[in-house]
């Protein structure tokens, strides 16, 4: 895969967030969905990049989400060591609860569009199963949900730059995806959502270390992106000497003695 990486600013980062990917009728929806598959529930979604938020248009949104739900079928809940393996276990008990809660407020309020089954060879463990929901905007969302849990929101062909606002607004900035075979709004997406890596037309997570500086900022910020020019400079302590030359008395042999 042909890739392109420009280091726009020095920013900042190392929390996740509401990292989100927006869609636009142009996109490749084989293509958008494989690397929604990847982002989102790969890993079990417990990267901080990985994304928990879909903005699909709505010309394309019923289409996409009917694909989202065969591949979401075609993946492996079970354990990690094993490479057949897509889905492995929660890091923990407490956060395999919340997310089982996440899951059932949601499915209460009818907002579940898909959900896989785990197992019974996982059911003793802290496996939560990859599920599909939609929303209407991304503050319904209070926290970050640490885990295979994508939600999706629909918007019109004339709200793009609404939703570029929405997204840059959530407070979040670590990463965020487009999927869009128009370059002019590819480039105003990067513009205008204030996140440390835009990824276009590709998964959002797995940046390659070395050439593509990892980091966000405002509430994705912790200082100077990972892999960057000004990222060493974290590990240096900067110190000033101060000297007096005119206390040698007008000697100026004593300033070359060592």
């Amino acid at each position: 895969m042909a890739e392109t990486t420009r280091a726009i600013a020095p920013l900042i980062a190392e929390t996740g967030g509401q990292n989100a990917m927006l869609v636009d009728s142009s996109a490749l929806p084989e293509q958008v969905v494989d690397d929604v598959i990847q982002s989102a529930f790969l890993s079990a979604g417990q990267r901080c990049s990985a994304l928990r938020v879909l903005y699909l248009q709505h010309d394309i949104a019923e289409a996409t989400i009917e694909m989202l739900k065969g591949a979401m079928d075609e993946l492996r809940i079970g354990d990690p060591a094993l490479l057949a393996t897509d889905v492995g276990p929660i890091i923990s008990a407490g956060a395999a609860r919340a997310l089982r809660t996440h899951v059932q407020t949601l499915t209460d309020a009818n907002q579940l569009l898909h959900i896989l089954k785990v197992p019974p060879e996982c059911a003793g463990g802290t496996f939560v199963a990859p599920a599909l929901f939609e929303i209407t905007h991304i503050n319904e969302l209070e926290q970050e949900h640490f885990g295979p849990l994508l939600h999706v929101i629909r918007f019109n062909a004339n709200e793009f730059e609404k939703t570029l606002t929405e997204i840059s607004n959530s407070g979040y900035g670590l990463t965020f995806g487009i999927h869009s075979r128009i370059e002019s709004r590819v480039h105003l997406a990067a513009r205008r959502v204030g996140a440390g890596n835009v990824y276009a037309n590709r998964n959002m997570t797995g940046a390659v270390v070395g050439s593509q500086p990892f980091g966000g900022q405002r509430l994705s910020g912790t200082g100077p992106k990972a892999g960057g020019p000004n990222y060493l400079l974290r590990f240096a302590s900067e110190r000033v000497v101060t000297v007096n030359t005119v206390a040698v008395g007008g000697n100026t042999d004593l300033l070359a003695l060592t």
